[in-house]
């Protein structure tokens, strides 16, 4: 099938490192949820190794290249090396393989969808008016403002104090399902913790694409917390929030 037509240069853009960071954010976002683009990008990225063999592709003299290097401009120093999401690596060998046999490509395995949903829609939640549906820092407003909109009660403590301030709150759709993002802040940067019923399970961590996600359970709902902090920094919003969240 072919790539979404407002992705198309823009996925190789992304492929040589040519685009910013925000562009980049948000088209490896894209990337996470459309097949079509996925397999695209790692066509590309097949063609590319493809023309990189030996035998394939021309060398020039090395008079030429001693030439070009010494530009500063165009030297091999200067270019940006190609940024590709983690999560698109594992696939990118049987994107070879496929080009190289002509049949067709099964995308990979991701290492985590739910993790690439978090990331996909703490990217969204960033664009102008995506943030919130209620932007307060009084917790007495944002708490009742998901009643009658979803069928829990997620604690919005305010964690000003801690360095955490409440910035308001939102509805999303994580795997499917209507879930609450309270949106909290960290100096220059944005927290997104999303609560929906689950089971208990262990707390678990990673870092997706320059995002760290944290997950926890508590009093019968799932916690999963996404920002570009460091690691450290959502290890002490977790330890702040759950000392001060009211499940009543």
């Amino acid at each position: 099938m072919p790539a979404c037509a407002d992705q198309d240069l823009l996925l190789g853009g992304l492929l040589d490192g040519e685009l910013d960071a925000a562009n980049t954010a948000m088209v490896e976002a894209h990337v996470t949820r459309c097949e079509a683009c996925r397999e695209e990008l790692e066509r590309l990225h097949a063609i590319r190794n493809l023309m990189s063999m030996d035998g394939v592709r021309h060398a020039g003299p090395q008079s030429l290249q001693n030439r070009v290097a010494a530009l500063p401009e165009l030297s091999p120093d200067r270019r940006r090396a190609t940024r590709l999401p983690g999560w698109l690596a594992p696939g990118l060998t049987g994107a070879l393989a496929a080009s190289l046999a002509m049949i067709t490509l099964v995308p990979a395995q991701s290492r985590s969808a739910l993790d690439e949903q978090l990331v996909s829609s703490h990217v969204r939640s960033l664009q102008p008016g995506h943030l919130t549906d209620v932007r307060t820092t009084n917790q007495h407003i944002v708490k009742p403002w998901f009643n009658g909109r979803i069928d829990f009660a997620p604690p919005v403590p305010e964690l000003a104090g801690q360095g955490f301030p409440l910035v308001g709150g939102r509805l999303d759709s994580i795997n499917g399902k209507t879930v609450a993002a309270i949106v909290y802040g960290r100096r220059l940067h944005t927290v997104n913790l999303y609560v929906w019923p689950a089971k208990a399970e262990g707390v678990r961590s990673s870092v997706e694409d320059g995002f760290s996600v944290l997950e926890w359970s508590d009093g019968g709902l799932r916690f999963a917390v996404v920002s570009d902090i460091s690691p450290q920094e959502l290890k002490d919003f977790e330890t702040d929030f759950r000392a001060k969240a009211d499940f009543r």
